[in-house]
């Protein structure tokens, strides 16, 4: 912890000069928030509004943050998960940019949830939420802070499916842009994001050789699809677990084995949940595990892997590694466990590169200013990001990329928009 002039709990001021350069690393790979930040120091569209954001506290992030301040916002950072702060970044934030931040990596779970507190004392007129804990806290435990707040912001698919669940039944307390459906993000973040930092990840915890390895993926989500064609694209042989029977198929048209997690625990070397479900990997399934089997989650909560029932289960368990735990099974079988069930490419790698998380960004900064402009026209639910925000963002990372596109004719337009030509 150190002592600022900033209101912070952070580990250490001194990481700051690492931090910095890491900002700047990311910002070089931000170019669509880059032109974002510009029009926001021009237009001042965030003027005297104060955001509370619960947000993986990453270089990218830092970019974000920086983005809305520039447009006159007043932002607090807390971590949306224990593990995936970077302390550098965070100390980088508050020395060089002023920017409050509330976030230790590997704060228990008190102290976690006492950052989430301190950002909501920020009394926040929009919040933007990594899994929705902010929202939620505000809706049970400091309903005193609600009054202010116009609106909101969710980034990911666990978050979403929370706030949905609010809006059904009538106790969500304001509107919500759910970032994760904006086809700029979940088609790019998602899939080519989390593909990539979760084999990273497991790759800098482990070690491991996944070519010939027989890789187990729960989940054929977007995030899902990303992870097995990384992990396939590594050499290993992927096997794909599902509930839901159209996206089972999907993944055996897209040529993965699919199966049961009970038939996949007896074969899976590498396990990876990423369904944003809760007891994915259970007490059944360790049963029928190899010796030393990896499991780790890329979904946001620590609950897709059952980890109390694999500690009953054990007479021992020991660090092995950075980010490994060792369970040693009373048979006398072993189960590696990494990143303590958490997001393992957040918690053992250094999450998505920047250039996809550019376009989530991007998406996040125009979302608030949208809630700003748009809160009182807006109902207390779950919205979309508008189609002509996601496909200016769209637009923005191809110019960037140097890629041009060809557009409709006037004559191509009208046969698109009547009925009366036919063949």
């Amino acid at each position: 912890m150190s002592t600022t002039a900033v209101n912070c709990d952070i580990k250490n001021i001194e990481l700051a000069d690492l931090g910095k350069k890491r900002i700047e690393w990311a910002n070089q790979s931000m170019k669509v928030l880059q032109i974002i930040r510009k029009e926001f120091i021009k237009n001042q569209p965030l003027t005297g509004i104060r955001v509370s954001a619960c947000l993986h506290v990453t270089a990218e992030t830092a970019n974000l943050a920086i983005c809305l301040r520039d447009g006159g916002a007043e932002v607090v950072l807390c971590a949306s998960n224990p593990l995936s702060t970077q302390d550098d970044v965070a100390a980088s934030l508050v020395r060089d940019h002023n920017i409050p931040v509330f976030a230790i990596k590997g704060e228990d779970n008190d102290t976690y949830y006492s950052h989430i507190l301190a950002a909501i004392d920020h009394k926040p007129q929009i919040t933007m939420d990594d899994g929705a804990d902010l929202v939620s806290i505000l809706h049970t435990k400091r309903t005193d802070a609600l009054e202010g707040v116009i609106g909101g912001t969710e980034e990911t698919t666990t978050g979403v499916i929370r706030l949905r669940a609010m809006a059904k039944e009538g106790v969500l307390k304001f509107p919500i842009v759910a970032v994760n459906d904006a086809d700029t993000k979940h088609l790019f973040d998602n899939r080519y994001g989390t593909g990539q930092s979760t084999i990273d990840g497991i790759i800098r915890a482990t070690n491991f050789l996944l070519a010939g390895s027989k890789f187990v993926v729960a989940g054929y989500g977007w995030c899902g699809r990303g992870l097995a064609s990384r992990a396939r694209g590594n050499g290993a042989e992927v096997i794909i677990t599902e509930v839901d029977p159209t996206k089972a198929l999907e993944a055996v048209m897209d040529g993965f084995r699919v199966m049961s997690m009970a038939e996949a625990a007896k074969i899976g070397d590498v396990f990876c949940t990423v369904t944003g479900n809760k007891s994915v990997l259970t007490k059944e399934h360790f049963a029928l595990m190899k010796d030393g089997a990896i499991i780790s989650n890329s979904g946001h909560f620590n609950v897709e892997i059952d980890i109390p029932a694999l500690e009953a289960m054990s007479s021992s368990k020991r660090t092995t590694r950075n980010f490994v735990e060792e369970y040693s099974l009373k048979d006398g079988r072993k189960i590696n466990l990494l990143g303590d069930g958490r997001l393992i490419n957040l918690a053992a790698a250094e999450g998505h590169p920047a250039s996809v998380m550019d376009m989530s960004f991007a998406d996040q900064a125009l979302s608030v200013e949208y809630m700003v402009r748009n809160s009182k026209k807006l109902e207390k639910t779950v919205y979309k990001v508008p189609e002509e925000l996601d496909k200016r963002v769209a637009k923005l990372k191809l110019e960037s990329m140097g890629i041009k596109i060809d557009r409709l004719t006037p004559e191509q337009e009208e046969y698109l928009a009547g009925w009366s030509e036919g063949t």
